[in-house]
């Protein structure tokens, strides 16, 4: 048997899409960060247990971000010749390792922006199956709350295409909504991200440290010893 560290840190990748600094889209993805890290820490509180460590901070919680816009040229000419530079590289590697997905893009022309998808379908071109399973939050900014039913008829069939699994919370940010009030009818934006947050880590918390050397006690038969097992005795 394999010796299985029952939880280590949560490593989080977040993807933001923004083009502006500083940019509305990195706020919501921040919130939405910062959401899912309380909620991780609170479950681990419950559970007794803890992934922290002196290499990843007090509440045991790895956070790598992906601006796209740092990354946008590489982008291109990933799709050009068919090759991905070094930071872009080093983008896809932190969300196919990551524990869980944040994706986060401001809505252009009524859908996710072009920057966001061509990211993901470099993504996808690197390893058809890299987000198979992997819990995803999904996240989206605009001027007009019009606009908000881009999560559900954009964005969450791009990342079912990619056989994600999407929290059922999806949060959308107009620009009225950063300080409009809660007035207990419909959830405020900070109700909202904290109960996406919550989704995420609930989906993510369940880890176990797949990285822990093997045990001792994995018992390795002889090959002879096998195959007698598998002889079929005549009657």
């Amino acid at each position: 048997m394999t010796s299985v560290k029952p939880v280590r840190p949560a490593r989080l990748a977040v993807v933001s899409a923004g083009l502006s600094e500083p940019s509305s889209t990195r706020l919501l993805a921040d919130r939405l960060t910062e959401a899912t890290r309380v909620a991780l820490a609170d479950r681990d509180t419950e559970a007794g247990a803890t992934g922290a460590d002196e290499a990843t901070g007090a509440d045991g919680v790895e956070v790598e971000v992906v601006e796209l816009r740092d990354v946008a040229r590489e982008i291109a000419n990933a799709f050009v010749t068919g090759l991905t530079g070094d930071e872009l590289r080093r983008g896809v590697g932190k969300v196919t390792e990551a524990d869980g997905l944040i994706a986060v893009t401001p809505v252009f022309s009524a859908s996710y922006s072009g920057l966001f998808k061509s990211f993901f379908d470099v993504v996808g071109m690197t390893d058809n199956d890299a987000l198979t399973g992997k819990p995803t939050l999904l996240g989206a900014t605009g001027g007009s709350p019009r606009h908000s039913l881009v999560l559900e008829h954009a964005m969450r069939p791009l990342f079912t295409y990619l056989r994600a699994v999407t929290v059922p919370t999806a949060v959308y940010a107009a620009t009225d909504d950063w300080a409009a009030p809660d007035d207990g009818l419909t959830p405020s934006l900070p109700r909202r991200v904290a109960r996406a947050g919550g989704e995420l880590a609930g989906l993510v918390a369940p880890r176990a440290d797949t990285r822990a050397a093997p045990s001792d006690s994995l018992e390795v038969l002889p090959f002879e010893q096998q195959l007698s097992a598998l002889r079929v005795e005549r009657p």
